[in-house]
């Protein structure tokens, strides 16, 4: 047994160590054995991968600007989802003979869903997690060579999803901006019709002829006052036909009294002429007052027509003659020129009213445009502010469906943005699980740790006494003699 209050002293320990050797070697041994038959029994496990590089577009994003924006890891992820998907994996397991034995024993599904834990997609981020512009695929398996060619396969469905995806979406984009572009182009048709039809229905209201409106108005009035002039004096010579009418027998010398007078025979004027005159004025003074149905009117009329037949008829108190009066021939011809003058102001009146009444309704015509003006005006802002909303919104629509149609060639033309293998798969040389040097490092850490242990373990057991320094301690006696260990066979 190992005293814990003896001095320190390697010898003694070695030769415990010694003593106890095969206590150790057996477990180092088996500890070896061990970590060989495991690294000789243990399946091992390749891994194979590919660096794939983010190349940016060729072409200046100052020039054309690409419709796909989205991050690599948001596109990696979207790529993933559609390589991983069952229909991909399994076409590539039947592809490539993957997982022989587990085909043959395990439902697909089992199948694909071992192959997905088997691969790895990474995108590295830097210090500010800021994403890098590459990131890597690896695939494990047992097969090294396989493990390359799927891992090279799987690069390759990336690039090839990443450019069908990218010209998906430019194409998306394109087409759903060419039917907004379409909708945005018909509003503003109709919107620019609507105003058109609003100006064809209004075009004397509209603001742009006020002033032509304002100035027809003032020719209108200026019109108008001078027919209404001329109605005034119009009216005014008739009320001097009708005064010359009326007294024409008290007109003074030289008219129609003094002709009568120079040209009767000896005595004095007409007596007739005189009385059918005074009648005449006595009527005009009647009617003035009283309806024709009034008794003196009637009687006044009744006179008139006996004088004028009786002046018809040449004569005068029952007097014959050869032929009618001078005079009366005069009075005559004097009534009928006024009478005609008279009939000709009438329609002048008349033709002037007309005239009056049209140039009226021309300037209600003007007058009622030019206070609609306002509202046609208000009504016409708010119709072409309108129509310059939609039509800002049409331009930026056709500068971006214009922009979403270089971006579509250009993934097309597979100039824009693109996934590059920089570092292909290649066939590993070595398994990296497991591990060679850790699995025979821990075997041997392990063995030797065994070993010594149990040495420890079966030293600790043996409590018999190895010198006189152990007899000492343990029974606090002191060794009077000390025989030595005799190694001689006995005889």
């Amino acid at each position: 047994m190992i005293n814990s209050q003896h001095s320190f002293n390697i010898y003694v320990y070695i030769d415990i160590f010694l003593k106890r050797i095969w206590y150790f070697i057996i477990p180092l041994v088996l500890a070896i054995s061990g970590t060989v038959a495991y690294l000789m029994v243990t399946p091992k496990w390749y891994r194979s991968s590919t660096l794939v590089l983010v190349s940016p577009q060729k072409i200046p994003p100052d020039y054309v600007k690409a419709t796909v924006t989205s991050s690599v890891a948001e596109r990696l992820q979207s790529i993933a989802q559609e390589i991983m998907s069952r229909t991909r994996l399994e076409q590539i397991i039947l592809e490539l003979k993957l997982y022989p034995e587990k085909v043959k024993t395990q439902p697909m599904e089992a199948v694909v869903e071992a192959m997905r834990k088997d691969i790895s997609i990474d995108v590295p981020k830097g210090r500010d997690k800021e994403e890098k512009n590459y990131f890597s695929i690896s695939f494990v398996g047992k097969d090294p060579k396989v493990v390359a060619a799927v891992t090279g396969r799987l690069a390759s469905l990336f690039i090839e999803e990443n450019l069908k995806i990218r010209e998906q979406q430019a194409a998306g984009t394109t087409e759903f901006l060419e039917s907004e572009l379409k909708a945005a182009k018909e509003k503003v048709d109709k919107a620019q019709a609507q105003i058109t039809a609003y100006k064809r229905q209004y075009i004397n209201e509209l603001p742009e002829n006020r002033e032509a409106n304002l100035r027809v108005l003032e020719q209108l009035r200026l019109q108008d006052q001078k027919i209404l002039e001329a109605i005034k004096a119009a009216e005014d010579r008739k009320l001097l036909i009708q005064n010359q009418l009326a007294n024409l027998p008290y007109t003074g010398s030289g008219s129609l009294e003094g002709t009568a007078q120079s040209s009767a025979p000896t005595g004095g004027q007409p007596p007739l002429i005189l009385q059918l005159s005074r009648l005449r004025a006595l009527l005009e003074d009647l009617q003035s007052r009283y309806t024709d149905s009034h008794p003196d009117i009637k009687m006044t009329k009744k006179k008139i027509a006996e004088l004028e037949k009786a002046l018809a008829a040449g004569g005068e108190g029952g007097g014959k003659g050869t032929g009618r009066d001078p005079v009366t021939e005069q009075y005559h011809s004097f009534q009928e020129t006024r009478k005609a003058q008279l009939a000709q102001v009438d329609r002048e009146i008349q033709r002037l009213k007309k005239e009056e009444e049209k140039i009226r309704s021309m300037i209600s015509l003007y007058q009622s445009r030019i206070d609609n003006t306002p509202i046609r005006e208000l009504a016409l802002s708010s119709m072409l502010r309108e129509f310059q909303n939609l039509n800002d919104s049409y331009q930026i629509l056709l500068k971006k469906n214009t922009e979403a149609q270089q971006a579509e060639n250009l993934e097309r033309r597979q100039k824009g943005e693109q996934f590059r293998i920089i570092d292909p798969a290649r066939i590993p040389e070595k398994p990296f699980k497991p591990d060679v040097f850790k699995v025979s490092l821990i075997g041997l850490v392990l063995g030797l740790a065994g070993g010594l242990g149990l040495v420890f373990v079966r030293e600790q057991l043996d409590h018999s006494f190895r010198d006189a320094e152990d007899v000492e301690t343990t029974l606090g006696l002191k060794v009077l003699a000390n025989i030595p260990k005799i190694e001689q066979e006995a005889a």
